[in-house]
């Protein structure tokens, strides 16, 4: 029998050493890997603000709000005459209770009225602006600047502007001097005061998106933190709206940014430049978080646009990078860490 050889490990020489783990290539990112962020929250708020219901639907909404009121008043009515006759003093106070509710109801309707009027004379306002400023009339511009100027004047905060605009006005010759003097000395401190709102509400939903991580969270907050930057930079601009003067503003600023494409992510490299690139490799929520951000900064932006009782000068829009910038300083690390994108 043949002796058999011993077996044992087997050492293979090889001709050149190859590269270690360490000065391996790195794998490179598939395509679609890490999805970038696209604001889906505000753009879902968006769309819903947009929406308006089908003209069935507002005659179904419509008729059942009257059937239910008919239906409400006539219990109502039924309940204090039955409760007047069995004990009169308790029928009477709950009668009482009910004529101070009607009266706070009618107190209400006469606040939306009121509110719906300031939102038409700032409408009348912004184009009475445009007129002066395309037809360049020195009469037209100081009937504006005369309206402009006793609408402001009784506030405590625009009194000093109020000031320098009387002292300045009568230097100015020219519509368009006109134009640009009351732009600066009595809009341009509410702008400040607007861009602070805007700036507050892109904050809150940014830190939001990326702090919740609850289903539809965000595009609630999306929502109700965009009404109010709404309401508030009307108030500023002296536009106050009630409730349904909200919604109206709302909705028509969300169909003006949606009609426009301005609340998909892309235009003035706020994707890319934000969100895109440091913060969504990261965290896709803080990636999620400052696009929505973002497309908050261009609602209020709008929102100043349609508020405001005259037209943005040359070179006095607000950019949505300057105020996303000042907004998120601090929320998700330094200045220089939100620009290094």
């Amino acid at each position: 029998m043949a002796d058999e050889t011993r077996r044992g490990p087997v050492m293979i020489e090889m001709e050149s050493d190859g590269p270690g783990p360490a000065e391996a290539p790195p794998v490179p990112d598939l395509p679609g890997a890490i999805e970038a962020p696209s604001g889906r929250a505000m753009q879902l708020a968006a769309t819903l603000a947009a929406r308006r219901p089908s003209r069935l639907a507002r005659w179904f909404w419509g008729l059942l709000a009257a059937l239910l009121s008919v239906a409400v008043t006539a219990a109502a009515w039924n309940f204090t005459v039955s409760l007047v006759a069995s004990t009169p003093w308790l029928g009477w106070a709950v009668a009482a209770l009910f004529v101070a509710f009607g009266l706070v109801v009618l107190a209400i309707v006469v606040k939306e009225i009121a509110a719906f009027s300031r939102l038409s004379r700032m409408d009348e306002l912004h184009a009475l602006a445009e007129v002066a400023l395309v037809e360049g009339d020195l009469s037209d511009a100081r009937a504006y600047a005369d309206r402009l100027d006793a609408m402001y004047r009784p506030r405590a905060e625009m009194r000093w502007h109020h000031e320098r605009f009387s002292e300045r006005r009568e230097e100015q010759f020219d519509a368009a001097a006109l134009m640009e003097l009351a732009e600066a000395e009595l809009i341009a401190p509410l702008d400040a005061a607007a861009l602070r709102e805007v700036e507050a509400a892109a904050r809150q939903v940014a830190a939001v998106t990326a702090l919740v991580p609850l289903a539809f969270a965000d595009v609630l907050a999306a929502m109700t933190s965009n009404i109010r930057m709404i309401r508030r930079i009307a108030e500023v601009y002296g536009g106050r709206s009630g409730t349904l003067g909200s919604l109206r503003l709302t909705r028509a600023v969300m169909t003006h940014l949606v009609a426009t494409g301005a609340v998909a992510v892309g235009d003035d490299m706020v994707g890319s430049m934000l969100g895109g690139n440091v913060l969504a490799k990261l965290s896709r929520r803080f990636g999620e978080g400052v696009v929505n951000g973002a497309l908050t900064a261009r609602v209020g932006i709008a929102a100043m646009e349609v508020c405001r009782p005259m037209p943005f000068g040359a070179g006095r829009r607000p950019r949505v990078t300057s105020v996303l910038r000042r907004a998120l300083t601090g929320l998700f690390g330094d200045k220089g860490e939100v620009e290094a994108g």
